[in-house]
């Protein structure tokens, strides 16, 4: 199958640090599984200066093909991209408003992705002068909707429920090599937490720190950075600040934890709480937002509202929990993780486009 991936959501150089690799992962996992796959990043300029990303002028890189625009899918769009949009491809993988938008102007077979990116697009009255109805328009033409977690399936039908019949889920996976086999039994009177992420405003590591502040015999680790650093340390000077690491490096840290809360806000997915799943880490998500849906509460892990007063119960729960009942937690979230591996998350998604574009 020849497969036309479009995202801006790539990284054009395999050495990029700033872009998430979840896509990419797909695309390398579906040519590892025989298929042909080329990438189209449609670059609009403004955006990509307001969020500092690499600049790369138009043009190809190895598979991908990179094509900068001022304004965005006005005018003639595929001019920029000479021969490389003239392959017969069978299938169009967008994801992103940018991907989706660029997509529907193909008239070719497609499959939209949608990230938090297009609920906030569908839902902000700011989108709604242009952005919204034309991605509107794209999802209603495309061939199915692939949602990137439960939370956004179930957002994106509250507001469209007649794409009920096209909508599927397609998580990320983790590597299989990164799931532990070590179930280390937690000692509720030396209870260890631990937190990553980039430090902005809706991440919510203040509402963490403020939560534990004072609670006894806990043990709170940080892990990461940004503008806020010196404002968080301030919050509780008992709190391990480890900066930025290495993803490597990150894991062994989850893997020294029991627990893992991170009551972020605005998440498409989060790699970052199956890494902690992966780890052997209870792992804390905010309720209807990121993998809650793959996180159930109270049986694999916990859900909750990203407040400091409702962290703090749910900490002080934990506290009074048995050995046994934390273990079967554990132990549940284990299992559920070697459920959503890479290798088995890129098969299910490609199953899926085979059964909404071919049956």
């Amino acid at each position: 199958m020849k497969i036309l991936f479009i995202t801006d959501l790539y990284p054009v150089n395999d050495l990029e640090k700033t872009t998430p690799r979840t896509l990419y992962n797909f695309v390398r996992d579906w040519e590892s599984f025989g298929e042909d796959v080329k990438v189209l990043k449609p670059n609009f300029l403004l955006n990509s200066f307001i969020r500092k990303k690499p600049y790369y002028k138009t043009g190809l890189y190895g598979n991908v093909f990179n094509v900068n625009y001022i304004t965005p899918f006005w005018g003639d769009i595929q001019k920029k991209t000479g021969n490389f949009l003239k392959e017969n491809f069978d299938v169009v993988i967008a994801h992103m408003p940018s991907g989706i938008l660029y997509a529907d102007k193909l008239e070719l077979p497609f499959i939209a992705g949608v990230h938090n990116s297009d609920i906030e697009v569908l839902t902000n009255p700011l989108y709604s002068f242009y952005f919204k109805s034309y991605l509107l328009r794209a999802l209603r033409n495309s061939k199915a909707i692939a949602c990137r977690s439960y939370v956004l399936k179930n957002r994106l039908l509250k507001l469209y429920p007649e794409f009920e019949h096209k909508t599927f889920v397609a998580p990320s996976g983790i590597e299989e090599n990164a799931i532990t086999d070590d179930i280390r039994s937690i000692d509720v009177n030396n209870l260890k937490i631990v937190t990553c992420a980039n430090f902005k405003k809706r991440k919510n590591i203040d509402k963490l720190i403020l939560a534990q502040k004072d609670l006894a015999e806990i043990q709170l680790t940080v892990i990461g950075d940004g503008k806020q650093r010196k404002w968080l340390e301030g919050l509780d000077n008992s709190v391990i600040f480890t900066g930025r690491l290495e993803n490597s490096e990150v894991l062994d840290e989850m893997k020294k934890n029991d627990i893992f809360i991170l009551p972020s806000v605005g998440e498409t997915f989060g790699m970052v709480y199956l890494e902690a799943m992966a780890a052997g880490c209870i792992t804390v998500c905010t309720q209807n937002d990121a993998i809650d849906g793959i996180i159930q509460n109270g049986i694999n892990g916990f859900a909750v509202r990203p407040d400091s007063k409702s962290i703090r119960k749910l900490i002080e729960k934990i506290q009074n929990m048995s050995a046994e009942k934390l273990g079967e937690i554990r132990m549940n979230s284990i299992n559920t993780v070697k459920k959503y591996t890479r290798t088995a998350c890129a098969r299910e998604y490609l199953e899926a486009i085979h059964k909404y574009i071919f049956q």
